[in-house]
Formats: C-alpha cells, structure tokens, sequence
C-alpha cells in the first residue's frame, strides 16, 4: 500500500504542470495563486474524508481529533515546512526559465534528494541504510541522464552564474522541508499524515502572500506583474491553476500517508522520481523531443532504465531493515 501511495505520489508530482501548460499567456506567479488554493482545497477534503476516517498520530484519532491532540511544534514545524517548499518550487521554476531544465533539474532536485533522505533518516532512521542510498544514487544518475536529454535539445546555450545559484539554493530548500515534516509525524504527540498535509499546504499558502508577491514585484525571470493579470485571467486558467493544485497536493498526501508507514526518507525519495513523470509528459504529449538528436533519446532510455532501478532498491530499502 506504501509503495502504490508513493508511487501515485511521482505519478502527481510529475504531471501537475501540464495544467500551467495549457494555460494561455498566463504569467507563472499569477498561476501559483490558483494552485496554492488548490493544494490547501484538496488537502482538506482528504483529511475529512480518508484521514477522517482513517487514524493518524500519536492519539490513534481521526484528522480533527487528532490535531486536538498533537502538540502545537509539530503544527509549526508543518507550516515552517510549507513556507520553505514554496519558496524552493518559486526559485525552481525561475530557475528553470533561466537555466533550462538541462541544469535546473539536475542541480536542485539532485540535491533536494540527497539533503532530504540524509536528514529524514538522521530524525527517524527507517530502512536499510545501504540499500537507501544506492537507491538515491540511481535516482541522482537518472536526474543527471534527464538534464542531458534536454541539454542535447538546447547544446550550446548559456548558462550563467546567478542561475546555478537559484538552482542550488533551491535544492538545498526543497530537501530541507522533508526533516521538518519528519519531526512533526514522529515527536511527542504527533501529528498524523492527512494533518500535516493541512497544515504543510496552508503555510506554502500564508507565505506567497509575502513570497510570491514579492516575485510578482520582481521576478528573476520577466517583467514585473500585479493583480490586474489575475483578475482578467480567463475562468478556464483559474480553473486550471486550481486543478494543478489538486494533482500536486493529492500526490503531497499520498507521499505523507505513505511515510507514516515507511518513514519520510523512503518516501520522499521514491516521490522525487517525477522528473522521470514529466519526461513522458514531455515525449508523449507536448513532443519536445520531436526531431531531437539520437544521444537525447539515448539520454531518456538510461534515465528510465536508473529510475526504475532506483525505484526497486528504494521499494526494498525498508523489507531490508
């Protein structure tokens, strides 16, 4: 059941941006409004259905006994965790539009993987460590193998020095979040799964209003953008920003149930095989590697071939405890 939650998880994280690709000249920091919506929207509607009839925590109670009961760090180390995912997905995507996904992915979400297992592990070591991090190696090689597929497409472009650093500094936060979720399922009296998922989405909501304004002020990518652009969005891109953040938050709390089986190290690392998601997304539908070179399609059949190798040693670190 663990290992079907963090799967479906990969399958969220790595398609949720499709809907901002349908989308029509529809400014990025305009979109992330709608989709934090979302992420809070879905979240609550699993705690009061599944985690509400589910248990969860450390009273063995539903989603609002359990809150009841949880001790108020672990409410704040959830929403601390929210604030710092969001600020680490807003510099992803501006690192991405600056850098390409050839150097965006391979920098930040390598080091989110390694960052996010290594320090989850320290707080609650679940797993066989050995199988863990051969696990997370493959994961890391199929990043880099993805960043040469898109690399091959884009030869030659240039890459500079403030855009390696988003990208690092991204990772670096996004791997960070995954012990502060880890410290609030496991310590004292602990917040459960669906919980920390209500409380995880509405801090990354709490914080765009000082986060994700100050992008629409001054983005690193693009001209500056105010709330004009939202208002006459159209109802279809409102819409689609919102389903966004229905697709990314059910695979958020998807990923949560399942660590609360496994631990946050596990799943976290299973979950960060989207960007394998994305590249089928990429080939099957918005055909970006139509006319590509040979070596890029190379790329993308070793990328495969070391995410689900990696996703098989990762899915036996836990058996091999």
């Amino acid at each position: 059941m663990a290992l079907a939650m963090t799967v479906t998880s990969t399958l969220c994280w790595g398609s949720w941006a499709n809907t901002y690709k349908l989308t029509r000249g529809y400014r990025f920091e305009l979109f992330y409004w709608d989709y934090a919506i979302g992420i809070v929207l879905v979240s609550l509607i699993w705690a009061l259905t599944l985690g509400t009839m589910s248990t969860g925590g450390s009273s063995g109670a539903g989603f609002l006994a359990n809150v009841a009961d949880a001790d108020g760090g672990n409410i704040v180390f959830a929403l601390i965790g929210g604030l710092i995912f969001n600020i680490a997905n807003l510099l992803l995507v501006a690192a991405i539009e600056m850098a390409g996904l050839a150097i965006a992915f391979p920098l930040a979400i390598g080091i989110a993987l390694v960052v996010g297992v290594i320090l989850s592990y320290a707080i609650d070591p679940r797993g066989n460590p050995l199988v863990l991090a051969c696990g997370v190696a493959l994961a890391i090689v199929a990043v880099v193998f993805d960043g040469k597929a898109y690399g091959a497409l884009k030869a030659g472009s240039p890459v500079s020095r403030r855009s390696v650093i988003v990208c690092v500094v991204s990772g670096l936060l996004m791997g960070s979040f995954a012990p502060l979720v880890t410290r609030a399922l496991t310590s004292g009296h602990a917040l459960g799964p669906y919980s920390i998922a209500v409380f995880f989405t509405l801090g990354a909501l709490l914080s765009c209003f000082v986060v994700n304004i100050h992008f629409m002020k001054r983005p690193l990518v693009g001209a500056p953008v105010d709330f004009s652009g939202f208002a006459s969005a159209r109802p279809a891109d409102h819409l689609l920003g919102v389903l966004g953040g229905f697709v990314w938050g059910t695979g958020t709390v998807f990923n949560f149930v399942a660590a609360s089986f496994v631990g946050v190290a596990i799943s976290y690392a299973i979950g960060q095989a989207a960007p394998m998601v994305a590249a089928v997304w990429g080939v099957a539908v918005w055909h970006e590697f139509r006319g590509a070179p040979s070596r890029a399609w190379m790329y993308l059949v070793l990328m495969f071939a070391a995410y689900i190798a990696a996703l098989a040693v990762l899915a036996s670190a836990y058996g091999a405890a």
